[in-house]
């Protein structure tokens, strides 16, 4: 499979340490694991995450939902806003806009779409989701708008994710392990913590971090297993 070029926006003004996780994103290729590929045949829905990263009080950041546990899929999960594309969405872009609001109230107005990555399967719904980056360049108040979806809505130091303290692999029971983040409350794995790894680690930000602790997928109440494409 070919992977076509990121869509890269004009310089937008992100600070330093944006710029290189953008310029990181950028380099990026379909390099993923085969779970993580798309099918050839187009048959995956086409989904987008909002993957906005901003700043607190000078504090790097990055936007994560935890999703209500009343959902059928990914119960208690945390994750980036996002979901199916509809027609009127011109693109993954619009998608993981408008996802962003109906989930957090966020204000579109204020963000920067700095590129668009490699689309990654997610095959327990068959998903083609595509992770957006961006800006937050005008930083608003977000909440929880629908609590049938979302149980809280969570500002992330960057600093606290690649803290190794806080880092951890995750074993499936499907037997696949992938990396994990402790933080905030959340257990952040699967999907986005893939995401956010993948992007630390292209950028070299990463921490060294002792990826032989390698814990269970938690069960019972939270984070629901999502199948072979979860890690």
């Amino acid at each position: 499979m070919t992977a076509r070029e990121p869509d890269v926006a004009p310089s937008l003004g992100p600070p330093s340490w944006l710029r290189t996780i953008a310029d990181a994103a950028g380099r990026l290729r379909a390099d993923h694991p085969e779970r993580w590929l798309p099918p050839a045949d187009g048959s995956a829905r086409a989904s987008a995450v909002l993957v906005l990263f901003g700043e607190s009080d000078g504090e790097p950041d990055v936007l994560l939902t935890e999703r209500a546990p009343g959902l059928r899929r990914h119960a208690g999960q945390a994750a980036f806003p996002g979901g199916v594309s509809d027609p009127g969405d011109g693109g993954p872009a619009g998608t993981a806009l408008r996802e962003g609001v109906e989930e957090t109230g966020l204000n579109p107005a204020g963000v920067d779409v700095i590129a668009t990555l490699p689309p990654l399967w997610i095959s327990v719904t068959n998903y083609a989701v595509t992770p957006v980056l961006a800006w937050w360049r005008e930083p608003c108040e977000v909440r929880v708008v629908d609590a049938a979806e979302v149980a809280s809505v969570h500002r992330v130091p960057v600093r606290d994710l690649l803290d190794p303290a806080n880092r951890i692999s995750i074993r499936h029971p499907s037997g696949s392990v992938g990396p994990a983040f402790r933080t905030h409350g959340l257990l952040v794995w699967g999907f986005t913590a893939y995401v956010l790894s993948h992007l630390f680690e292209a950028a070299g930000i990463d921490e060294p971090w002792d990826r032989t602790l390698v814990m269970p997928l938690p069960t019972g109440p939270g984070p629901e297993p999502e199948g072979r494409g979860a890690l």
